[in-house]
């Protein structure tokens, strides 16, 4: 379920907390965006820099209101444009992380300076720990073709490290296997409990080799992927994705469905006050939450409705 409202966002009003807010703003780029030569879709974004800071600081007050206390506000920006809405959030939130968001592969066509690839999504919360999901990224295809070659009668499975990387000092303690005891000198990277419980359940890839390391066995289909990091290199953006664009500066489907997986439920309420083509909506509805959308723009309502018919 969506609900949209064709207003400025500063004017919008409601009693409703949201789980989830998606804050894409007008970047303060220097430019005007439209759909196309023919298409005057889009909207201008163009500004002082002391304009800027004080509409943003304007937003940002407001959606700190309208989160819920362990909701998560996920404000997105080009990495050329971070400095103003960094200090902004930070002044506000006391909890901000980036998300490095490396929405294109490469930039052929740039000749006087280095091409621009980088999103930066600041991930901003009332609370130390906001309720928060696991989510897991694609393997690396070559990785997963070439990195689960060892089996047993569970299956095929990758080795998974044990034993303390050289520069610092783990868990000390000697584990004994057959007529075979393991001492590392750096140390083991889980609690002898944990290893005695991978060893009794045959987890535990034994060296062929005198004086080789221990590991750990990591099934390939016990592993649905890489846990999600702050780098999402994985996601492309519509211009050099297959989703096609209803808007100048949409961003694509599975992007917004990351953020709203990673920070809400099903049944939750996300908030996207500058909605534009309504992504955020077709998002929520794809993972089962409830979504209200802002944007100032009334050419958005059509492009919106066209995502649900």
């Amino acid at each position: 379920m969506y609900n949209l409202h064709i207003q400025n966002f500063l004017d919008f009003t409601t009693d409703q907390k949201y789980q989830t807010i998606y804050f894409d703003p007008p970047f303060n780029s220097d430019r005007d965006y439209a759909m196309s030569v023919s298409d005057s879709v889009g909207f201008k974004d163009k500004w002082t820099d002391e304009a800027y800071e004080e509409f943003i600081t304007k937003c940002i007050n407001k959606l700190h209101d309208l989160l819920e206390n362990n909701g998560t506000l996920f404000f997105h920006i080009s990495a050329l444009c971070m400095y103003i809405p960094e200090k902004v959030v930070r002044c506000k939130f006391p909890y901000v992380e980036p998300i490095f968001w490396k929405k294109a592969r490469s930039k052929n066509n740039v000749k006087n300076k280095l091409g621009t690839t980088i999103d930066i999504i600041w991930k901003c919360s009332k609370v130390a720990k906001p309720k928060f999901n696991v989510v897991y990224q694609p393997r690396d295809a070559h990785y997963q073709k070439t990195g689960f070659n060892n089996k047993d009668e569970r299956g095929n499975y990758s080795l998974g490290h044990l034993i303390t990387e050289p520069t610092k000092k783990g868990h000390m303690y000697e584990v004994v296997i057959g007529d075979t005891t393991y001492n590392p000198p750096t140390g083991w990277r889980i609690k002898e409990n944990a290893i005695q419980e991978l060893i009794k359940d045959n987890r535990i890839h034994l060296p062929l080799k005198k004086g080789a390391k221990l590991y750990k066995k990591v099934y390939l289909h016990e592993n649905p992927g890489k846990a999600c990091t702050d780098l999402w290199d994985d996601i492309h953006s519509i211009s050099q994705g297959a989703e096609g664009r209803k808007y100048p500066t949409a961003k694509p489907v599975k992007l917004l469905e990351r953020i709203i997986a990673i920070s809400s439920d099903p049944g939750d309420w996300v908030l996207d006050p500058m909605c534009g083509s309504g992504t955020t909506a077709r998002a929520c509805e794809n993972l089962g939450r409830n979504c209200t959308l802002v944007d100032a723009n009334k050419d958005v309502e059509e492009i919106i409705k066209l995502r649900f018919t």
